[in-house]
């Protein structure tokens, strides 16, 4: 079964970037849509974003949209988070999951009931 890797994760400044990486060494990764979740805190696990197989279609949640992008490398088999304008409230441990799936592309969910393979996570911290 599909394991990924989530790498990319540290401390930054508000305003700082971060780009997070999802892999699955051993894996296709093009096999799996692929969402970006997180959970800071004392807080619930939130679904941020998500890619279909084929890249062309992604998903944002309000808390990220228009600072975040999403992106998928197939020939590297990676999928990435790219984090801009990063705010204190970004600070989470930050995991990427895979939902195997026919459909090349195609509306993604960030429910996290849709996604079975789930990584360790990454820690971001943002703070001055």
């Amino acid at each position: 079964q599909l394991q990924v890797v989530e790498s990319g994760g540290g401390l930054v400044q508000p305003g700082g970037s971060l780009r997070l990486s999802c892999a699955a060494p051993g894996f296709t990764l093009e096999n799996y849509v692929i969402g970006w979740f997180r959970q800071a805190p004392g807080k619930e696990r939130e679904g941020i974003s998500c890619i279909d197989r084929r890249g062309t279609t992604t998903k944002y949640g309000e808390s990220v949209k228009g600072r975040f992008t999403i992106s998928r490398d197939t020939p590297k088999n990676t999928v990435y988070l790219q984090m801009n304008s990063l705010k204190a409230n970004d600070t989470a441990v930050y995991y990427c999951a895979g939902h195997l799936t026919w459909a090349l592309n195609g509306p993604c969910s960030v429910a996290i009931n849709d996604y079975r393979y789930w990584g360790q996570g990454t820690e971001v911290t943002v703070s001055s």
